[in-house]
C-alpha cells in the first residue's frame, strides 16, 4: 500500500519532501523547528496512489474532513524524531502511524492538537451537538442536521452528547467513518428503513398472562411475586437494528484519529435515581459529580444506548454492569451540562418544542383521557428540561457579559448556543393521516384514549413509520433552511 522513498545523500530536506508530494511549493515548506534545526535525515512514506484523500482531524483543516496527505518521519541534527504531515499544501508536526487494515491510514496523538483544557477553561472553538429524546420525534433532528450538512459538509463537531432517541443519533454520528455530510446522509437512510416492528414488539399473550396473574393475586390477597412483565413493549428488535447499523468500534477509531473528542449519553439509574452520563473520548476528559448527576468513563456499547432509550413502563430496564437503567431524560434537569463539562464553548441544540405556545394550544373539549395525560407526561420528560436549561444558560451568559473581564469568575465562561426547534407542533402532525402501528399497539392506545386526535401527542412518540418520520425530517430540514442566516453566522463565529 505504501512505498518507501529512499533518501539521497544526506537524506531528504523538508523542501524535497514537499516537492515529492507533487503539489506543495517547496519554498513554502517550513523548517521542522523554525529558527533552530534543519532536517538531518528523513524517510518519507508516500501512498502509492499519490496523495490520496484521507481523513484528518479538524484542527489541522477546520471544516475539511478529508484532504490529500503525504507523511514523513524526519530526524533533526540533534537526533530528535519529528513526524511531518503534508495536507493540501500545509505542513504540520504530528505523531503518525500507518495501518494497512481496510486500506486506511490514520493520524493519532497529533502534536498540533489544541492544548487540553486547564484550570483556566477549555480550548477555544470547541463545538458540541446536544440531541434530546422523544422517540419517533427524533427524526426531526435528522432533518435539521441535513440542512446544516448542506451548508457545512465537512463540519467538525468534536463533542457529541445525547439522551434517549437522541443518544441513538449521537452514537451513529460518533461512530461514522466519513465526513459530516456522509454521516448525516447515512443516518437519514437508516431512519427511512425504520418501522415500528424494528423498534418494539408487543406480545399479547405475555401481556394478558401478566394482567390476569396480577388480578388473581389481588383478589386472593396474595403477595404479588416478582413481575414477569417488565415493560409493555419488548425492545429487542431495536437492539438488533442498532447492532446491525452502528459500527460501535468506529467511536474508538474517531477518537484515536482526533476527529472526536468526546461522546456522551445519559441514562437514569434505578438503584440511585441519579442521571448517569456515560462518556468515551480523549484521555484528558474531565468527569463530574453533581447533585443527582454523575459521569463515568466507559467504552460506549449497545447496552448503553438501550439504557438511555428505555422509557419507563414502556420498555424494560436495561442492564449495564451490575445496575439497571432507564431513559436518561427522566431525571435529567440540565441536558446542556454534559457538553459544557466536556469543554464546549459553542453548542448546537435541537428542541422538540415549538417556540409559540399558541402553536400547541388545543381547544377545550371533554375531560382529558388517559392517552392525553400520558402524552403530557412524556412531554415533561422529553421536552421541558432542554428549553428550561437553555433559558438558564442565556441568563448566565447575559450576566457574564456584564462582568468586567478582570472580575470574571475563573470557573464560569460564556457559552454560545444555537437552539433550533420545530415551527409546527409535532403532535398535531401525528393526529392527521393514517396510523401505521401494530394492531395490538393501536388497540392499547384506543383503549386509553379514544380517537386519533386526542391521543396524537402519545402517538407522536411511537409512530416509527417512514411516512411520519419522513415528514418530520422534511420539517426539520425546512425549519433549519428558514434560519439559514442564523446557522451560517453561528458556524462562522
Amino acid at each position: 500500500m505504501y512505498e518507501l522513498l529512499e533518501p539521497g545523500n544526506g537524506g531528504f530536506t523538508v523542501a524535497q519532501l514537499a516537492s515529492a508530494s507533487g503539489g506543495c511549493d517547496p519554498n513554502d515548506a517550513p523548517a521542522v523547528d523554525p529558527g533552530a534545526e534543519s532536517v538531518h535525515e528523513a524517510h518519507a512514506f508516500r501512498i502509492t496512489q499519490a496523495r490520496a484523500l484521507r481523513d484528518v482531524p479538524a484542527h489541522l483543516h477546520p471544516g475539511r474532513g478529508r484532504v490529500h496527505v503525504l507523511a514523513a518521519r524526519s530526524r533533526c541534527a540533534s537526533g530528535l524524531d519529528v513526524d511531518l504531515v503534508l495536507g493540501d499544501g500545509e505542513w504540520h508536526a504530528a505523531a503518525r502511524y500507518f495501518s494497512t487494515a481496510d486500506d486506511e491510514d490514520r493520524m493519532t496523538e497529533l502534536r498540533g492538537e489544541p492544548t487540553p483544557p486547564g484550570p483556566g477553561g477549555p480550548a477555544a472553538g470547541r463545538l458540541a451537538l446536544v440531541l434530546s429524546g422523544g422517540g419517533a420525534r427524533a427524526a426531526y433532528q435528522v432533518g435539521v442536521l441535513s440542512a446544516i450538512a448542506e451548508e457545512a459538509p465537512d463540519l467538525a463537531i468534536p463533542i457529541l452528547t445525547g439522551v434517549s432517541a437522541g443518544a441513538i443519533n449521537t452514537v451513529y454520528l460518533a461512530s461514522h467513518r466519513g465526513p459530516f455530510a456522509h454521516a448525516v446522509s447515512d443516518l437519514r437512510t437508516e431512519w427511512g428503513r425504520l418501522s415500528a416492528r424494528r423498534v418494539y414488539a408487543v406480545r399479547p399473550i405475555n401481556l394478558s398472562r401478566a394482567v390476569l396473574r396480577w388480578i388473581g393475586n389481588m383478589l386472593a390477597f396474595r403477595r404479588i411475586p416478582q413481575p414477569s412483565l417488565r415493560g409493555l413493549m419488548d425492545a429487542s428488535p431495536l437492539r438488533g437494528f442498532l447492532a446491525a447499523c452502528i459500527d460501535i468500534a468506529g467511536i474508538r477509531r474517531n477518537v484515536d484519529a482526533g476527529r472526536l473528542r468526546a461522546v456522551a449519553l445519559s441514562a437514569t439509574s434505578y438503584s440511585t435515581g441519579q442521571t448517569v452520563t456515560f462518556v468515551q473520548g480523549s484521555s484528558d476528559l474531565p468527569l463530574w459529580a453533581r447533585s443527582m448527576r454523575v459521569a463515568v468513563r466507559v467504552p460506549i456499547a449497545i447496552d448503553h444506548l438501550m439504557a438511555s432509550a428505555a422509557i419507563p413502563l414502556v420498555f424494560p430496564a436495561a442492564r449495564v454492569g451490575d445496575a439497571f437503567y432507564g431513559d436518561g431524560s427522566v431525571r435529567q434537569t440540565a441536558p446542556l451540562a454534559p457538553a459544557i463539562h466536556l469543554g464546549a464553548d459553542r453548542i448546537i441544540a435541537i428542541s422538540m418544542r415549538t417556540g409559540s405556545p399558541a402553536a400547541t394550544a388545543r381547544p377545550l373539549g371533554d375531560y382529558p383521557v388517559a392517552a392525553q395525560v400520558f402524552g403530557l407526561l412524556l412531554h415533561s420528560i422529553f421536552m421541558d428540561t432542554l428549553d428550561a436549561d437553555a433559558e438558564r444558560l442565556e441568563r448566565l451568559n447575559q450576566l457574564l457579559r456584564r462582568i468586567p473581564p478582570t472580575a470574571e469568575p475563573p470557573d464560569l465562561r460564556p457559552i454560545d448556543l444555537l437552539l433550533l426547534r420545530p415551527s409546527r407542533d409535532i403532535g398535531s402532525l401525528a393526529g392527521t393521516g393514517s396510523i401505521q402501528l401494530p394492531p395490538v399497539v393501536r388497540f392499547l392506545i384506543s383503549s386509553i384514549g379514544g380517537g386519533q386526535t386526542r391521543s396524537a401527542d402519545l402517538l407522536s412518540y411511537l409512530m416509527f413509520d417512514p411516512d411520519f418520520t419522513g415528514l418530520l425530517m422534511e420539517l426539520g430540514y425546512e425549519d433549519t433552511r428558514a434560519r439559514r442566516d442564523d446557522v451560517v453566522r453561528f458556524l462562522e463565529e
